[in-house]
């Protein structure tokens, strides 16, 4: 918790507020992928990228 912390100080602080979407866009994907076991969300993740 004290990294996401650091992250939103650093957010603030640099006036960076573009690079959030860029962030939760890459914890939703990551989040998806361990959720779903990796198997099953395969095909759909490699027609995203």
């Amino acid at each position: 918790m004290e990294f996401l912390r650091d992250m939103l100080l650093f957010l603030k602080e640099r006036k960076k507020w573009w690079l959030l979407p860029v962030i939760l866009a890459l914890l939703a994907a990551g989040a998806l992928l361990l959720l779903s076991g990796g198997a099953a969300v395969t095909p759909f993740v490699y027609t995203l990228f």
